[in-house]
């Protein structure tokens, strides 16, 4: 999961059953069986 200076959100896949982390490309594949999030970096203070 690559992160460039900047970016306020990214993406990341789960698997829907198990709630483990798995690769974005493989969760856009398994619509059924797992979610692609995204994720809001905080800003810091």
């Amino acid at each position: 999961m690559p992160k460039k200076a900047g970016n306020t959100t990214f993406k990341v896949g789960r698997d829907a059953g198990t709630g483990k982390f798995i690769p974005v490309k493989v969760a856009q594949r398994r619509t059924s069986t797992a979610v692609v999030e995204t994720i809001k970096v905080p800003k810091k203070k």
